[in-house]
């Protein structure tokens, strides 16, 4: 455990899809800020990454696990539990997309992100939120999207699991306001990441969109909100948050066919 010298112990975070991208951005930030950390992804790159934040003066564990079968969320939970700690900050930020039309994709990539995306973000949170509220306090901060407030042509299921999460979120934070736990959700835009290579989409407007947010950003503006305790946050440029605005509030009728313009693929059946 390590300390920081005018306040004692330092506080201890989770975070989950930390290899690359948004939560790569959110485990630098964390350690900015004084955190310990554990880091989940299922990639090489997540000793990569433990390995260059052990560097700055915090204590790193990183876990090679995939989260996306019941064994790889229990793997960390375990993990965690073996720091002694119980963790002060959760943020449940894996997740992967599935781009194109939804009877011309994989039905074992669909399901995939389904598992990802929901399943482990359910499972975990139960399990270190539980922690939480032994303890009496802890901070929860859940990636959604702005693609949560309406539907997604041609990453549907994409779309649908950040609504899933959204609305998983805002729920368990009126559920939980009295333990000393709060939960936020994190909804970005298009951000500067690896995301729209690994969900097939660098043919869609959206995936060829110059000016993408920057993901540190991204990751600082979710922390500053989790910290503060705010429900939710819908980081990166004004676009975004108008987008959101929209499309929460125009009938899905009318969203659909008009995000189906910037997530459509170009080179491929209609």
């Amino acid at each position: 455990m390590t300390e920081n010298s005018a306040t004692g112990p330092a506080p201890l975070a989770v975070v989950t899809g930390a290899s690359t991208g948004i939560g790569r951005a959110m485990a630098d930030e964390l350690v900015e800020r004084g955190y310990d950390v554990v880091i989940v992804a299922d990639e090489p790159a997540i000793e990569e990454a433990g390995q260059q934040l052990s560097g700055r003066g915090r204590e790193v564990v990183a876990v090679r696990a995939d989260l996306a079968g019941a064994a790889g969320v229990e793997q960390v939970h375990k993990r965690v539990r073996a720091t002694g700690r119980t963790p002060d900050a959760l943020l449940l930020n894996a997740g992967v997309g599935v781009g194109g039309r939804f009877d011309l994709t994989a039905l074992e990539d669909q399901l995939r992100l389904v598992d990802l995306n929901v399943r482990s973000t359910v499972h975990l949170a139960r399990l270190v939120v539980g922690d939480m509220v032994a303890a009496g306090h802890g901070r929860v901060l859940v990636t959604s999207s702005i693609a949560a407030v309406a539907p997604g042509p041609y990453h549907s299921t994409y779309a649908a699991s950040k609504a899933f999460v959204h609305s998983f979120a805002e729920g368990i934070r009126e559920e939980l306001k009295d333990t000393g736990v709060t939960v936020t959700s994190l909804m970005p835009g298009p951000t500067d990441t690896e995301f729209f290579t690994r969900a097939d989409m660098e043919d869609t407007p959206i995936g060829q969109m110059k000016g993408k947010d920057d993901p540190a950003v991204v990751a600082r503006e979710g922390i500053d909100a989790m910290e503060a305790g705010k429900p939710s946050v819908v980081a990166g440029s004004v676009k975004n948050k108008l987008q959101a605005e929209a499309g929460t509030h125009m009938p899905d009728a009318l969203a659909a066919p008009l995000f189906a313009r910037a997530t459509k693929p170009q080179d491929r059946p209609d």
